[in-house]
């Protein structure tokens, strides 16, 4: 036996075990890999992406529900970029919104929501002053609200201990203006009426994306289905940087191991692990938590959840003649062009997307088809003559979290009592609602403590890109 026999070889890298591929797992998981952690990416469906996936309908791809991002999420733009699909969902020159009121007494009358390069807040003040859904009166109303709600700090708590509406009703809002512009806003990116939402969840993502920064409102979506960014594109990522992804993999069990170290336990195997993130729904995680690894389990069963109802109709002609728009007097919320993205050739296809969609998502479709296709005619007078090809809807039972005042004190962190257990998900205290940018957030947060624990230097991704 020589020397080098008795010389101990290089330490085996830490094992990192990542359960659930949706935007906060992958992020962790890249995170973990590049911070030369061994990672495995355990995920029970067929495919990475969550609640933001494609999937097939004969020719068609189809997005489960229409997704945007904004230019001030920061965090999703460096997961775009990250799996090298920046150039397949680009943003906007400028934010520009049409906004279509179809109850309009002296008929359907056309308003739009865009800003200017002015510095905040004066970017939208000439959009605001000829804002078209508006009387001169409210328009000034929501000038001093804007200036009000820029002076509040959104981590207050006693901001998430009330609603939005009766903050609204403090600063002399109508109920038109509260439709118009609000609730226009705030449905879209809360996933609640503001009667039902956290004024601090409120506060954050009128002052991020309108008070901020004159770009931050500028708005971005996917011209290609989502599971090429977050299924296809993510994949290869993953695989790039050396993590084992598998998928049809359900964990049943995350369990203390000796020495610190844990067990995953999935079909007919268990993986032995450093450290373990667990970014999946917040009923799967309490399930999967181990006794003491929370101080209140419960709290997680008590943040509640919200639906979101697609409704996705193909013409047999263009009827549409701008990627999207908004609707006031109607029904239909939100109404996007999907044609290109969707490979459909033989007209046009629009998606409706309809938050806060607790009274309409168990509704057939026969009734779904009864209301929208006569809301579509009179938003768009090129429908009432189109034969429709196919009508058909997605829908999400629990599609984000709750937003509702209180829930602030109910997310928890990424941290857990049990050294080597992290949490991630939009549903966690990412100070975000349920968005693509919570998400990636909380990835980033569960990765950085999982490193922070082993003794391993890392820079957060978003002060490496300033």
């Amino acid at each position: 036996m020589s020397a080098d026999d008795l010389t101990p070889g290089p330490a085996a890298p830490r094992h990192a075990v990542v359960v659930g591929g949706g935007l906060a797992g992958i992020t962790a998981a890249l995170r973990l890999a590049e911070s030369g952690l061994r990672v495995t990416l355990l995920e029970g469906r067929p495919r990475l992406g969550g609640l933001a996936f494609s999937f097939k309908r004969g020719d068609l791809t189809v997005d489960n529900g229409q997704h945007v991002y904004l230019r001030c999420c920061t965090a999703y733009r460096w997961f775009l970029d990250r799996v090298g699909g920046a150039h397949l969902a680009p943003l906007q020159d400028r934010l520009d919104v049409p906004v279509l009121d179809v109850a309009h007494p002296s008929g359907p009358r056309l308003g739009r929501l865009r800003r200017t390069a002015l510095p905040v807040p004066l970017h939208l003040a000439a959009s605001l002053a000829t804002y078209a859904h508006l009387s001169l009166a409210e328009r000034a109303s929501v000038g001093r609200a804007a200036l009000a709600l820029k002076r509040l700090d959104p981590a207050d708590p006693a901001l998430d201990g009330i609603d939005f509406a009766t903050w609204l009703t403090r600063q002399g809002q109508s109920r038109r203006a509260v439709e118009a512009l609000w609730d226009l806003i705030g449905v879209a990116t809360l996933n609640a009426v503001a009667p039902h939402a956290s004024m601090g969840l409120a506060a954050m993502v009128f002052k991020t994306a309108l008070l901020s920064d004159p770009s931050a409102a500028d708005i971005g979506w996917a011209h290609v289905p989502l599971g090429d960014l977050h299924d296809t594109r993510a994949r290869a990522a993953l695989d790039a940087a050396g993590v084992r992804t598998e998928l049809r993999t359900k964990v049943s069990a995350v369990l203390p191991g000796g020495r610190g170290r844990w067990s995953v336990d999935v079909p007919g195997d268990r993986l032995e692990a450093d450290t373990v993130v667990l970014a999946v729904p917040q009923r799967e995680a309490h399930d999967l938590l181990p006794h003491g690894a929370l101080d209140d389990p419960g709290r997680l069963l008590d943040i509640g959840t919200a639906p979101i109802l697609n409704v996705h109709v193909l013409y047999d002609r263009t009827v549409l003649r701008r990627p999207f728009f908004a609707a006031l007097g109607s029904p239909v919320q939100w109404v996007f062009d999907r044609t290109d993205a969707s490979g459909y050739t033989d007209g046009q296809y629009l998606a409706l997307s309809q938050s806060a969609a607790g009274d309409e998502i168990d509704e057939p479709v026969s009734v779904l088809r009864e209301r929208y296709l006569p809301e579509l005619e009179r938003l768009l007078p090129a429908a009432r003559g189109a034969k429709v090809r196919d009508f058909f809807v997605t829908r999400e039972r629990t599609a984000t979290f709750a937003p509702a005042p209180g829930v602030g004190r109910l997310r928890p962190g990424a941290r857990t009592n049990a050294p080597g257990l992290h949490l991630a998900g939009a549903w966690t205290a990412t100070g975000w609602p349920a968005t693509m940018e919570g998400a990636v957030r909380s990835g980033f947060t569960a990765a950085g403590a999982a490193l922070t624990a082993l003794g391993r230097p890392h820079v957060h991704p978003l002060e490496e890109a300033a």
